[in-house]
């Protein structure tokens, strides 16, 4: 598949790729395992590959009890915050794992760290965490205001601490009652309060897109198909949300307005009799993995049966087409019968998926796909994240 790049592109691809290569990206996942459960079809009997990202759901898609879990990451930091909770699974009670990983921050955690936690990590893992103790001190903001989503999450907070009417009014949805109530709110205190220049103008810039893990080509694919560009798509996402589904259990978004979940609004992972099932060894199913999604296929023996791809593949089929395609073989070679495939993009219709060609020849990979749109598209309604324009699910036919 032929890329073409403009200088800009290129320069984008270098500062994208010098942040992401030093830093954690993603101290939570902004994916909803809800949807991904029902579309997923889990069983006992499977064996999933899934990008960690920052291994909350990971955690969601063992409670379900699969065979196998593994999590893939080319970026170690993320792997490294995957290692943290499972070793904090397996060492902590419930109450210092809450407040660690719950409430963002724990006045002991340093000593936690070194007697409970760093003998299971690895290497590189104790390495990042040996210096990192104060993302855990609720002084320094805790764990949901640091890396790159985090630092953008404390932004806005600072912002919010100087426009208190904004921030009384957001507040004041997260506590609503009904959707009713949010859109009340929503429409008549924070849409008059939160919509101006200055937020456009943040929103449609590179730089604020890098931290919160977007490299050009998804933007780029934004602003394609939409006529108010990446900030106009933001503004719609953040209506839908806030607007149409319930907030009370929203914890994507309320994590990242308050710093912290709460008992009531947390991941899966983080519900006392859910981690006391961790604990019992549903974790141990969980192998974490710092390569390519292509190399850990082609050192593995397993067959995969059901894949969670993320949003990867917007990016790779613009930086790396070559390595999606060779990407692409070897989840074929591997896909166990009646693979399950799910991913994530910027573009409702991606063309990557009409235009990668498996080998010089061919065939393309939408010879090898089977898609369910009504399924993805009823699925997508209910995503209480709501930051992708498209939800994929296919069904891999490997042909003879």
């Amino acid at each position: 598949m032929e890329v073409s790049h403009t200088l800009r592109d290129r320069i984008d691809q270098k500062v994208f790729n010098a942040i992401y290569t030093r830093s954690l990206v993603y101290n939570t996942c902004w994916e909803d395992p809800a949807v991904d459960r029902i579309a997923l079809e889990l069983k006992p009997t499977d064996t999933i590959l899934v990008i960690t990202s920052a291994g909350c759901n990971a955690l969601d898609y063992a409670l379900v009890g699969p065979q196998r879990i593994l999590t893939v990451d080319a970026n170690p930091r993320q792997t490294a915050l995957l290692e943290l909770k499972i070793s904090g699974i397996k060492n902590l009670n419930y109450e210092d794992f809450f407040s660690i990983f719950g409430q963002g921050a724990h006045p002991d955690f340093k000593k936690l760290y070194q007697k409970y936690l760093r003998a299971d990590l690895s290497p590189f893992a104790r390495h990042f965490w040996d210096g990192r103790p104060h993302w855990f001190n609720k002084s320094k903001g805790g764990l949901y205001f640091q890396g790159l989503s985090g630092t953008v999450a404390r932004v806005f907070n600072t912002y919010l601490k100087l426009n208190p009417k904004l921030k009384t009014s957001i507040q004041n949805i997260l506590q609503a009652a009904s959707v009713a109530e949010q859109q009340d709110i929503y429409n008549t205190q924070i849409q008059p309060l939160l919509w101006g220049p200055g937020m456009n103008w943040a929103l449609s810039r590179q730089f604020t897109m890098n931290f919160l893990g977007v490299p050009f080509p998804q933007r780029k694919q934004v602003q394609a198909q939409h006529p108010m560009g990446i900030a106009g798509f933001i503004r719609e996402s953040i209506e839908y949300v806030f607007c149409e589904l319930p907030i009370s259990n929203n914890y994507f978004w309320m994590v990242y307005l308050n710093g912290e979940y709460t008992r009531k609004c947390c991941p899966e992972y983080l519900k006392p009799d859910n981690f006391t099932l961790l604990q019992n060894g549903l974790a141990e199913r969980i192998e974490p993995h710092t390569c390519t999604v292509t190399e850990l296929l082609q050192e593995t023996k397993s067959q995969i049966s059901k894949f969670v791809l993320l949003d990867h593949m917007d990016w790779m089929s613009s930086y790396y087409p070559d390595a999606l395609a060779e990407e692409w073989n070897a989840i074929i070679e591997k896909a166990a019968p009646k693979t399950r495939i799910i991913f994530r993009s910027a573009h409702a219709n991606p063309e990557y998926i009409d235009k990668i060609k498996l080998k010089p020849e061919g065939p393309y990979l939408k010879d090898y796909l089977v898609f369910h749109p009504e399924l993805a598209q009823k699925l997508q309604k209910q995503d209480r994240v709501h930051t992708y324009a498209g939800f994929h699910i296919a069904d891999l036919v490997v042909k003879q």
